[in-house]
């Protein structure tokens, strides 16, 4: 993961991106209405902070469970070595049903964040793959039983 650079954002550029945190599909003349500026000034803004990294893509988000994927689980991961991470990290990266994964502090070496579609499932990703990972001692899981909060940064 890149180093965090702090950047200088004035109010605009802060307004701007509320707004596309909260809604990513609002258009730049939208956004110049709302602002009370030219849609033209929106776009080099956004261009702006795309290249300065502090914009990295547009995402789609979609329901897991209604897509067929019940069972949303976090896992911790102690490894033998955390001279291992970059290794057992790219190994990790190929299995599809791991939607994030962090390289933490505390008890556990990484933390991921799995989807999967059944208790099952769970078990089969976390047995024929995961823990099958060389580098990896053991693992803990935990299945979330509802998701309260999933919000953009508050600016």
């Amino acid at each position: 993961m890149p180093k965090s650079k702090k950047t200088s954002l004035d109010d605009l550029d802060r307004k701007i991106l509320a707004i596309l945190m909260e809604n990513a599909k609002t258009s730049y003349a939208e956004i110049g209405k709302k602002l009370l500026v030219s849609a033209g000034t929106v776009h080099v803004r956004i261009k702006k902070m795309e290249a300065l990294g502090i914009i990295k893509g547009q995402v789609l988000l979609v329901d897991p469970q209604q897509l067929g994927f019940d069972i949303c689980a976090f896992l911790g991961i102690y490894l033998e070595r955390n001279s291992l991470y970059d290794e057992v990290a790219s190994l990790i990266e190929k299995i599809p049903e791991v939607v994030e994964a962090h390289y933490t502090t505390g008890m556990y070496s990484v933390f991921l964040k799995i989807v999967c579609k059944d208790t099952r499932h769970l078990r089969q990703v976390l047995h024929d793959k995961i823990q099958r990972i060389p580098g990896i001692q053991r693992t803990e899981t935990f299945i979330s039983l509802e998701e309260s909060i999933n919000r953009p940064l508050s600016l």
